[in-house]
């Protein structure tokens, strides 16, 4: 299991994020884990596992699929209300609708609310087959935006653009 210690976009030091990645035959499992020693965290009330758009707009963990030499790509929110989006772009926030277009590729095997964070489990066999891909043609990011009393707050595994832009392929440094 890789694991990434996320960096707050702007000086946050108040709370820290570890993301961790396994694959598993077809399967990726996601784990993040939060210290929040002052709870400056607002977590959401949980609901049954659905898909909802927006989750970004509350406290939501991120993770960006992409394929090397492809400019398509995958967005998947998790919620730790339970509720969870996949999105697909073609290329850099292309198509620009909103929501963005939702992808049935991949789909949520699991995902709990743990009291450190969140633990997800994500079937990735019918975007690997239909795209013809093994995990090494794949690279992957880690982000967390969260919504504390203090404001929001966005982690990423780096950032290298002025804004923080979870979208930017640089910065997802996860390779199999």
């Amino acid at each position: 299991m890789a694991s990434y210690e996320l960096q707050a976009f702007s000086r946050f030091s108040d709370v820290s994020i570890v993301g961790a990645l396994e694959s598993q035959g077809t399967t990726l499992n996601v784990g993040f884990w939060l210290r929040d020693p002052l709870q400056l965290i607002e977590w959401q009330t949980p609901c049954e596992t659905v898909r909802q758009d927006f989750l970004w707009e509350n406290t939501c963990f991120e993770l960006f699929i992409g394929v090397k030499n492809e400019d398509f790509y995958r967005e998947v929110n998790l919620s730790p209300s339970q509720a969870w989006q996949c999105y697909q772009f073609e290329e850099y926030r292309y198509p620009e609708t909103m929501p963005p277009e939702h992808a049935n590729d991949i789909d949520l095997v699991g995902l709990k609310r743990t009291h450190y964070g969140i633990n997800a489990t994500i079937d990735l066999a019918l975007f690997m087959a239909t795209h013809q891909l093994k995990w090494d043609d794949l690279f992957l990011g880690m982000y967390v935006v969260l919504k504390t009393t203090q404001g929001k707050q966005y982690f990423a595994m780096q950032h290298s653009s002025p804004e923080a832009d979870f979208h930017n392929k640089r910065d997802w440094l996860h390779t199999f």
